[in-house]
C-alpha cells in the first residue's frame, strides 16, 4: 500500500518539476530586451533561440548519464546547467558583467540542455512506476510543461511587474526550488510491481481525477491571469495556482480508499481507462506474435488501395503491424518515418518557433504590452493542447481512431492560424491564432512519444524519439532565419555592417505578413504529410484494435 502511495507521489513530483522548468517558453518575455543589451541583429537573436532548441539534440547524453547514476543526480545536473546557463544571462542583461556573443550563445545551449534533461528524468520516472498506464502518466508529465510561461509571469507581476530581466532570475532559481522539492519522493521509489485488475481499475479512476484537476489548473491561470494586474491580486493568484498543483497531495487518501471508490463511483460511471493496450511493450508483443501465427488475419488487410497516383505512395515500404522495433537504421530507410519526420517539423515545430517569435510579432503589431497576457495564453493552450492528447486513450472504448488520424486532425488549426494572421492584424485575430497555434503544437508534442512508441516499436523509443526531435533545432534554425531576414528586410536598416552593430525594430504588419504567408504554406505541407501517414497506417491500426479486442474476450 506504501508503494502505491509513493509513486503517485512521484508523478506529482513529475508535475512538480515539468511546470517550473519549460523556461523556454517565456523567452519571448526578455528576448527584445536581451537583443538590445547585446546590440544584435534579428538574425543573432534567432541564434540564440535556436541555440536553446538545440539542447534537443543532446538528449541522448542525459539518457546515458541515467544508465549509470541515480535519476536524483541527473535531476540536480541539469538544475546546474540552467542556474550557469540563466543566471550569467541575467548579470549580463542587467549589464554587471560583460560577455561576448558567442559566450552568450553557449549559455544558451547550456539552459536549452538543462531543459530537455529534466524532461528526460521526467519521462523515465514516468515509464519507471507506471509501466501499465504509462501513456496517461507521460501525457499528464508533460502537460505540465505547458504551464510554466504562465506560472512565470504571475511570480514576475508579484514581484516587480516592470522588470522583464527578472524572468531570467527566476529561470535560474524556481527549477532549484522545484527540484529541491522533488527530491524527496524521488528518492522513496517504489519496487516496480505488477498490477491486478483491480488495482489497473483504480488507478484509472485516480488517473481521471488527476486529468480533472490538471483541467481546472489550467483553465484557473487562463481565466484568472488578466486579473494580475496588481503585485498584491499576483501574488494572491499564485498562491491559488501553488494549492492547486499541490492538490494531488491528497491522492495517498485516495489509494487508501480504493474499495470505497471502487464500490461506489468507479462502479457507477463504468470508467475503464486501463485500455489494457497500454503495457505497450507487452501488448506490443502480443500482437506481433499473433500477426505472425495467424494468417486468416492478415490475409484479411490484404486489400490495397490504388487510387489513382496515390496507389504507389499509399502502398510502398507500408507498416503492416504496431510495435515491430525498428532499428535507427531501418528506421530512416522507412518512408512512414519521413512522413511523421515532416508532420513534426512542418506542424509542432513551427508553433515553437511562433512562440520564440512572439515577443517581436506584438511589438511589430504595437501590443507589446500585452505580451505577457500573449505569454500567458500561449503557455495554457500549450497546457490544454498537451491534455487533449489523452483523448485517444480516455475515448477508446466509445470512439476508436487511429493516433496518427489524432495528430493529422491537431495540425489542422496552424494553417488555420497564420490565414487569420496574414488576413488581419488586429489583437483579437492574435490572440486566437496564438491560442490555435499553442493547441495544435502542444498536441504534437505530447502525442508524439506514444506514436513513436506504436509505429516503431517500445523497446527502440528512446532511440528513436531522440533521432525525431532533431527537428526542432533545424526547424527552430530554418524557420527562425526566414522570419529574421524579413524582419530586418523591413526594419529600414542600411547596410550588413550597420546591422551587426545595433539592435533594429521593425514597426508595422509588413515585417511579419510575409514571414505569415511562407509558415502558413509549410504547415498546409506539415498536415498533407500527416494526412497522408494517416492513411498508411490506419489499417495496421485497425489490425491492431481488432487484435486488442480478440484478446480481451479469449
Amino acid at each position: 500500500m506504501a508503494g502505491q502511495s509513493r509513486k503517485w507521489m512521484i508523478l506529482i513530483a513529475t508535475t512538480w518539476i515539468q511546470a517550473f522548468t519549460g523556461t523556454n517558453f517565456d523567452f519571448s518575455s526578455y528576448s527584445s530586451t536581451l537583443k538590445s543589451v547585446l546590440e544584435i541583429s534579428q538574425v543573432q537573436l534567432n541564434y540564440l533561440s535556436v541555440a536553446s532548441d538545440m539542447g534537443k539534440a543532446f538528449g541522448w547524453c542525459s539518457g546515458v548519464f541515467l544508465v549509470r547514476m541515480p535519476v536524483w543526480v541527473v535531476m540536480f545536473m541539469a538544475t546546474f546547467m540552467g542556474l550557469v546557463g540563466y543566471g550569467l544571462q541575467w548579470l549580463v542583461i542587467q549589464k554587471l558583467i560583460v560577455l561576448p556573443y558567442f559566450l552568450v550563445f553557449l549559455l544558451c545551449l547550456l539552459a536549452g540542455c538543462s531543459i530537455c534533461w529534466f524532461n528526460t528524468v521526467c519521462y523515465v520516472l514516468c515509464i519507471r512506476n507506471f509501466q501499465t498506464n504509462r501513456a496517461f502518466a507521460l501525457s499528464l508529465s508533460i502537460s505540465f510543461n505547458g504551464v510554466s510561461a504562465a506560472l512565470y509571469t504571475l511570480i514576475a507581476k508579484a514581484i516587480n511587474s516592470q522588470n522583464v530581466t527578472l524572468y531570467l532570475f527566476l529561470n535560474a532559481l524556481v527549477p532549484l526550488f522545484a527540484s529541491t522539492l522533488a527530491l524527496v519522493p524521488i528518492l522513496r521509489q517504489p519496487p516496480s510491481q505488477q498490477l491486478s485488475a483491480d488495482a489497473t481499475r483504480r488507478d484509472s479512476f485516480i488517473f481521471l481525477i488527476l486529468y480533472i484537476l490538471a483541467v481546472i489548473s489550467g483553465l484557473y491561470l487562463l481565466l484568472l491571469n488578466s486579473l494580475s494586474s496588481t503585485a498584491l491580486r499576483a501574488r494572491i493568484l499564485f498562491t491559488g495556482a501553488m494549492i492547486l498543483l499541490f492538490l494531488p497531495l491528497c491522492l495517498p487518501g485516495i489509494v487508501c480508499a480504493r474499495k470505497w471508490a471502487n464500490r461506489t463511483i468507479h462502479t457507477r460511471f463504468h470508467f475503464d481507462l486501463s485500455v489494457d493496450a497500454y503495457d505497450e511493450l507487452e501488448l506490443h508483443k502480443e500482437l506481433i506474435g499473433s500477426d505472425q501465427s495467424n494468417g486468416l488475419n492478415g490475409c484479411s488487410y490484404s486489400v490495397t488501395h490504388k487510387e489513382g497516383c496515390l496507389g504507389n505512395v499509399m502502398e510502398k515500404d507500408r507498416l503492416k503491424m504496431l510495435g515491430e522495433e525498428h532499428t535507427p537504421r531501418l528506421l530512416v530507410r522507412k518512408l512512414d518515418f519521413w512522413l511523421y519526420y515532416l508532420a513534426y517539423f512542418c506542424g509542432g515545430t513551427i508553433g515553437l518557433v511562433y512562440s520564440n517569435n512572439l515577443g517581436q510579432i506584438a511589438q511589430s503589431l504595437g501590443y507589446y504590452s500585452k505580451l505577457s497576457s500573449l505569454i500567458t495564453l500561449y503557455s495554457t493552450c500549450s497546457f490544454f493542447g498537451r491534455l487533449l492528447s489523452a483523448a485517444p486513450d480516455f475515448l477508446r472504448d466509445k470512439v476508436y481512431f487511429a493516433r496518427t488520424g489524432w495528430l493529422a486532425v491537431a495540425v489542422v488549426p496552424t494553417p488555420i492560424a497564420f490565414f487569420l494572421l496574414i488576413a488581419s492584424g488586429s489583437e483579437a485575430v492574435l490572440c486566437a491564432s496564438t491560442a490555435l497555434i499553442a493547441l495544435s503544437s502542444g498536441f504534437v508534442f505530447s502525442a508524439a512519444v506514444s506514436i513513436t512508441s506504436e509505429l516503431f516499436g517500445p523497446n527502440s523509443v528512446g532511440i528513436n524519439h531522440n533521432i525525431l526531435i532533431t527537428n526542432i533545432p533545424i526547424g527552430s534554425l530554418l524557420y527562425g532565419l526566414l522570419a529574421a531576414l524579413v524582419y530586418d528586410d523591413h526594419a529600414g536598416g542600411s547596410t550588413q555592417e550597420s546591422l551587426l552593430r545595433e539592435a533594429t525594430v521593425c514597426v508595422g504588419r509588413q515585417c511579419y505578413t510575409q514571414t505569415f504567408i511562407w509558415w502558413a504554406c509549410i504547415s498546409v505541407f506539415g498536415l498533407i504529410s500527416s494526412f497522408v501517414l494517416f492513411l498508411r497506417t490506419r489499417l495496421a491500426y485497425d489490425r491492431f484494435e481488432r487484435n486488442q479486442h480478440a484478446t480481451q474476450f479469449s
